[in-house]
């Protein structure tokens, strides 16, 4: 009896793991996708909107009016491309918000629902609209990619089984809020990061790189922007930013490397 109880749980959560998978755009990979998207919307729209609360939002107008510019030409170009995909039905529910906050964090995050939060830190390694182009193609690379569905789900797993966000959030508030923040990154002044890996980090870089061309903007800045990343820390411990971001020589190459992919796209606009 034991032995078929064990069997039973093990066939149920093979078949969770066989229904719940999901395909990354561009690189076509399946993934991990336990949870609806109505939750994660949901999710994402009530810490978002804690965090702003929490948060000392920029009124430095000059610089808002560059990250709103430069967010807002992304989002067309993440749509456009969703559509020629025939992918758009993913962006349904999304409420993009773009805001500048305060601080002398070196850090950008963009959550389910076209989210996005740009600290002022960054702006000096951007340095201009393309460059902070590079850093937003790459965040919401990441939500589009649902890097954080994916992480939320195998971290759910792992702790209770295919638990429902939700009623992880229920039973558990406080810890499944600050698993979410440490996901996206909006965790660091907490002391709470759970990372991207390097797939994923690889990804975003991939799919920010067409984002940003797409956009109009040069994707030969990547590289670029990289490398003032680099040089901004060299010396110090990485920022969260990078915690876990491939290594230098390796995005380097990467990057190289699908630069000639993103300008066919750059060259369409």
């Amino acid at each position: 009896m034991k032995v078929v109880k064990q069997l039973t749980i093990l066939v149920i959560s093979f078949s969770v793991l066989f229904i719940s998978c999901s395909t990354v755009p561009l690189t076509g990979r399946s993934q991990l996708s336990l949870i609806p998207d109505s939750e994660m919307l949901a999710m994402s729209f009530q810490q978002y909107d804690q965090f702003l609360d929490d948060s000392e939002i920029s009124n430095d107008r000059e610089a808002v009016e560059m990250v709103q510019r430069v967010g807002r030409n992304i989002q067309h170009a993440v749509e456009k491309f969703m559509r020629e995909k025939k992918l758009l039905d993913r962006l349904e529910g999304y409420n993009w918000e773009f805001n500048l906050i305060e601080s002398d964090q070196v850090n950008a995050w963009a959550m389910p629902g076209g989210k996005v939060v740009v600290y002022t830190g960054i702006l000096p390694v951007a340095q201009d609209d393309t460059g902070l182009a590079v850093v937003l193609g790459h965040e919401i690379a990441h939500a589009i990619a649902e890097h954080g569905n994916e992480r939320m789900s195998q971290e759910l797993l792992r702790q209770a089984g295919a638990v429902s966000l939700m009623v992880a959030m229920n039973s558990k508030p406080a810890q499944t809020k600050a698993l979410w923040l440490g996901i996206y990154g909006a965790g660091t002044q907490l002391g709470i990061m759970l990372p991207y890996g390097r797939t994923h980090e690889s990804e975003a870089d991939h799919l920010g790189l067409i984002f940003m061309a797409m956009a109009g903007y040069d994707p030969h800045a990547a590289p670029e922007f990289w490398q003032r990343m680099s040089v901004n820390r060299e010396g110090e411990a990485p920022p969260e930013f990078l915690s876990t971001h491939p290594s230098d020589e390796t995005r380097m190459n990467d990057l190289n490397s699908w630069i000639p992919e993103a300008m066919q796209y750059y060259k369409k606009q």
